[in-house]
Order: C-alpha cells, then sequence, then structure tokens
C-alpha cells in the first residue's frame, strides 16, 4: 500500500497523456500588425518592414526581412508605404502571408 501512495500522487500531478494543445486565441492568429516598407525583393518573393511589435509571434518591433507568400501580395506596393501585415512562421522561415497599404 505505501508503494502505491506515491505513484498514485504522481499520476495524479502529472498532465493527461491524452491533452490537446492549447490553441492560441483566434484574433491572437489573425492579428495584423503595422508596418513599413524597407525595400522590395520581388525577384526573390521578399519584403523588408520595419515593423512594431508581432503579437502572434512574441517579436519586439524591428526591421527585418519576411519572405511573402503568395509573392502577389506585393503588387502594388512601393519603398515608404505604410502597411497592415499579417506574418507566421511558416517551416522556420518568417513570411507575410496578408499585406495591405494602410489608409
Amino acid at each position: 500500500m505505501k508503494t502505491w501512495i506515491p505513484l498514485l500522487t504522481a499520476l495524479a500531478m502529472s498532465a493527461p497523456i491524452y491533452a490537446e494543445p492549447v490553441a492560441a486565441p483566434a484574433a491572437e492568429v489573425a492579428a495584423m500588425s503595422e508596418g513599413v516598407v524597407r525595400k522590395i525583393d520581388a525577384a526573390n518573393a521578399k519584403i523588408t518592414l520595419k515593423h512594431g511589435p508581432l503579437v502572434n509571434l512574441d517579436m519586439p518591433g524591428m526591421t527585418m526581412v519576411f519572405r511573402v507568400q503568395p509573392p502577389e501580395l506585393m503588387n502594388g506596393l512601393k519603398v515608404g508605404d505604410t502597411v497592415k501585415f499579417h506574418a507566421e512562421s511558416i517551416n522556420g522561415a518568417f513570411t507575410v502571408t496578408a499585406i495591405q497599404a494602410a489608409p
């Protein structure tokens, strides 16, 4: 009986094996961030943005290069444009999946 008590205590305190991973709230997943276009590399489907915090990626504001998927999202954008965009980490690469010029 003494050996059962620690075993049962350990099992009760551990997370269930069948537990589902916690998903981010929908508003956080679809969050649009603000930024300014610094460079466009259409040939390589990349864009450099100076951006504020990216809540869904837990990233502070900075200037960085993003891949753009699909590349057609860059059509109509130019250096200096203020934009709203959504970025995700896809296969380890930070990728813009939605972008539009801010009004």
